[in-house]
């Protein structure tokens, strides 16, 4: 498929964030011409892979922790998003990959955040090496309504 637009940004990796982000790939998605559902599902997802990078690949919340993310809309009205973090990275991706997973269970994490990703996108790959960061691929083809 060939790229019909594209944007990228970095915002420092603080939970604060996770909003504009959301809302920042959501206004980007609009002119896809989704179903409230559909950005819903967009939003969601990009809240929880931002989240998983803000409480996972970090010590601390510092301005030099970045979350990158970029976006791309295809011909065949596919979005697709990337949040990559440049943190501790995750030693066993198939074991995080898993429901209930957490590294934090003092912290009373569900572990679900993977799994939620999957749930409202239509593919999630998952690409991580430990002290080289992290990156989420999500894909969401947004059905029926064709841009003009």
């Amino acid at each position: 498929m060939m790229t019909e637009n594209h944007m990228k940004m970095q915002i420092p990796a603080y939970g604060k964030n996770e909003s504009f982000a959301r809302n920042a790939v959501a206004g980007f998605a609009v002119e896809c011409g989704p179903t409230v559902s559909e950005l819903s599902d967009i939003r969601t997802a990009v809240s929880e892979a931002v989240t998983n990078a803000v409480v996972h690949a970090y010590d601390e919340e510092r301005a030099e922790n970045l979350i990158e993310i970029a976006a791309d809309i295809d011909s065949d009205n596919t979005l697709t998003v990337s949040v990559r973090d440049f943190g501790r990275g995750i030693a066993d991706v198939a074991a995080a990959l898993e429901p209930f997973f957490t590294t934090k269970p003092d912290e009373e994490r569900s572990g679900m955040g993977f799994t939620v990703i999957e749930t409202f996108m239509d593919e999630m790959k998952v690409d991580s090496a430990p002290g080289k960061g992290t990156t989420v691929v999500m894909r969401k083809r947004i059905g029926g309504n064709a841009r003009s």
